[in-house]
């Protein structure tokens, strides 16, 4: 088969990767325009374009989608088979070009997360099993007819950085063999249970990442996990003058054994060793944060450099 390539992200790199290697034929690969990045604004490419490049395929940029020229380069290179991993939304003019149709690797066991961002909801709303999907892509957003399943556990240690790298690896392998099953034609697919609640995954934004303190103990602590360690959830610092200051949490501890008494947001600490912030029904341990404007550090170090750190509060 002829397969073009469309992906961005280090976690679609895997996968592109895991074609080649077991002898699927990559004509071009498409991924998202350079853009500026960083406090020197300097052009950044995507980590599927920098791959693709050293590898010599074709690469295809495009602003839009829909636009005519990009339309009949993707046709003139006569491509069997589309294979999405972590890009946007195609229109109907992309995904029902290729003879064979185009499929999607998604990282969720579909139907539950759709959307932009599976790995973080699953461990912010405390799943224990997650996977991969490859399914063809329709006009509606991951909700195609399903190629095959690959599951994948959650751990209590997990959090959206490990479970991303694990998922990484897993669903290359996945894509791989589904792949080999497309070729010889050893497959069928089964259209996306309906019945069922689902859970959603959108994209999140920075509001989306404050910490709500008045949440339960395991709520906050999967919060934390699901978006650790990018974006990372955040809170505000205010101390006694007034000043606030965004801190970045990246790993909490529910301590159970700890009895609470206390409203939420209290916070408590020997000013040496350890942290920890009432939350609705227990209190959480901070073991790794950021201050705004300064590198990740240990709890122990945050307190060496911050003096009465119980006479601030937490918003």
């Amino acid at each position: 088969m002829r397969i073009i390539f469309m992906g961005t992200p280090k976690f679609a790199v895997s996968s592109l990767e895991m074609l080649i290697e077991t002898g699927n034929e990559i004509v071009a690969v498409v991924t998202s325009p350079d853009k500026p990045a960083g406090r020197g604004q300097k052009m950044q490419v995507s980590a599927v374009k920098q791959y693709a490049v050293q590898h010599n395929f074709p690469v295809l940029q495009p602003e839009k989608l829909k636009d005519q020229a990009f339309l009949e380069t993707l046709r003139g290179f006569q491509a069997d088979l589309f294979v999405v991993v972590a890009f946007r939304m195609l229109p109907e003019e992309v995904w029902k070009m290729p003879p064979l149709g185009t499929i999607n690797l998604h990282a969720s066991l579909l139907p539950q997360y759709r959307g932009a961002a599976p790995i973080n909801w699953a461990i912010i709303n405390g799943e224990t099993q997650s996977g991969t999907t490859v399914f063809f892509i329709n006009q509606e957003l991951d909700k195609g007819n399903v190629i095959s399943f690959r599951e994948v556990p959650i751990s209590s240690n997990d959090n959206a950085g490990t479970l991303h790298d694990r998922l990484m690896c897993s669903g290359a392998i996945h894509l791989a063999e589904t792949m080999r099953d497309i070729a010889s034609g050893n497959f069928r697919t089964i259209a996306q249970e309906q019945n069922q609640p689902l859970k959603l995954a959108p994209k999140i934004f920075r509001e989306t990442c404050k910490i709500n303190w008045n949440n339960d103990v395991a709520q906050v602590h999967n919060f934390v996990r699901g978006l650790s360690p990018y974006p990372a959830a955040w809170t505000t610092l205010v101390n006694p003058q007034g000043d606030r200051t965004t801190i970045k949490i990246f790993e909490t501890k529910i301590l159970t054994n700890d009895t609470l008494s206390a409203p939420a947001r209290t916070i408590h600490s020997d000013n040496k060793t350890f942290l920890k912030v009432a939350a609705a029904n227990a209190w959480l341990a901070i073991c790794n944060l950021q201050l705004e404007g300064k590198k990740r550090m240990d709890i122990q170090d945050f307190l060496r450099g911050i003096q009465g750190i119980e006479m601030y509060r937490i918003e």
